[in-house]
């Protein structure tokens, strides 16, 4: 049974953290003191990178092997070194969200079952302008590493002609992340249009082996995603440890070795031998503060460019549902029903949809029958199981447009 409260001296304070024994990855046996121990030792360079920064908790209560709960909004009971900053949507909806300034908020946000930390690209000074451009480089099923490393050179290319300094770190998963340090002069859709702007380019640079498409059924190579500049989204920062069985670490890299690196190399357990080592490699990134104006010009470029119309899809919508392994039976129940369409499938033709709610994600499975025979391409089913995701956010709507109308 794991004992209840287990005391922790940080800077001077002893705190309290809750079931400390707790097993949070189960295939390594670590538990929840491990990973707040390991959150201790780096935390110098993880509030570079999180600190002053308004955050989405994503919390695994029963661990990783349970479903994560999304909260934006900062949960009473906080401690006064957790401040908030509050987001406004153009939905009318707002959200105030948990913002850390030293350790011992950090260690609070993890003993509340965080794993990782996944902070806006704003500071809470000023939530109208970022001070951050992020890149993150998410290849499809069967990419192989080696080419998300030339994607991410290739980028880093394009962010030094046009005098933007990129800090590459492994998203800790199967991606690279590439930060930019910006000088808070421009909105958020603006920070995307120059994302998009390097998406682009890069695909112009490695056509096939990246891209910019924003559907995933177009795309091809390594998705440049300059999607995570938008208003509501966020990305594991630096250090942070990924709800993934070999517990990744999201880990700072210099650009010599990028070339060279396996994400697998850097995990809670491995990495702080590194950290002891070398520090924080990502030390001097607020010493490089770019603008973007020369993307921006090369956006209006390029959307002034007619492209080339891609054909649509032969899509199928497999399966919904909030729990991950529910959708991903319903393809398997899918496949047995139609083996010989099955056996065309390729890696990339499984189209693994996950989506944002306002608590929790949920699943989406389809599949690409471009390399099915049309003979052969079975017809859409009622998607098996077909649980409506967006059913809370409706009730949700509902009972705000019925305090409106009564207040």
């Amino acid at each position: 049974m794991a004992s209840k409260k287990h005391p922790i001296v940080v800077d001077g304070a002893t705190l309290l953290i809750s079931s400390p024994d707790k097993i949070v990855f189960p295939d390594l046996g670590i538990t929840k003191l491990e990973l707040i121990e390991f959150y201790i030792a780096v935390a110098e360079g993880a509030l570079r990178h999180c600190g002053n920064r308004p955050m989405v908790l994503k919390r695994y209560p029963k661990g990783i092997a349970d479903k994560e709960i999304f909260q934006k909004r900062a949960p009473k009971g906080r401690p006064d070194c957790v401040t908030t900053a509050t987001l406004h949507y153009k939905s009318g909806w707002s959200a105030s969200e948990a913002v850390l300034h030293d350790v011992e908020g950090l260690v609070w946000l993890i003993n509340t079952g965080c794993v990782d930390i996944n902070p806006h690209p704003l500071r809470a000074d000023d939530m109208e302008h970022p001070d951050e451009l992020r890149i993150d480089l998410d290849p499809i099923p069967g990419v192989p590493w080696e080419q998300v490393r030339q994607v991410a050179l290739c980028v880093r290319d394009v962010l030094d002609e046009h005098g933007l300094v990129g800090w590459p770190k492994t998203s800790g998963g199967r991606g690279i992340h590439i930060n930019v340090r910006i000088r808070r002069e421009w909105t958020q859709p603006e920070a995307r249009k120059a994302a998009l702007a390097i998406a682009r380019e890069v695909e112009r640079r490695m056509p096939g082996d990246a891209t910019s498409a924003w559907k995933k059924e177009d795309r091809e190579g390594v998705f440049v995603d300059y999607n995570q500049n938008a208003k509501d989204r966020t990305v594991a920062s630096a250090y942070s440890v990924r709800p993934n069985p070999q517990a990744k670490v999201s880990a700072p890299l210099s650009w010599d070795e990028v070339g060279g690196c396996r994400s697998e190399d850097f995990t809670l357990r491995s990495f702080l031998e590194r950290y002891r080592s070398l520090g924080d490699l990502h030390e001097d990134i607020d010493g490089a503060v770019g603008e973007l104006s020369g993307l921006l010009e090369l956006h209006d470029h390029q959307a002034a460019t007619p492209k080339e119309k891609r054909a649509p899809m032969p899509l199928l919508v497999i399966s919904k549902h909030t729990d991950e392994d529910l959708a991903l039976a319903g393809l398997e129940r899918w496949k047995a029903r139609n083996p010989e369409a099955a056996t065309h499938l390729q890696p990339a033709d499984v189209l693994h949809d996950k989506m944002r709610g306002r608590y929790s994600t949920w699943t989406r499975i389809r599949v690409n029958l471009r390399h099915v025979p049309e003979a052969l391409r079975p017809p859409q089913e009622e998607p098996d199981p077909n649980v409506d995701p967006t059913a809370d956010v409706n009730r949700w709507r509902e009972s705000r447009m019925r305090k409106l109308e009564e207040s």
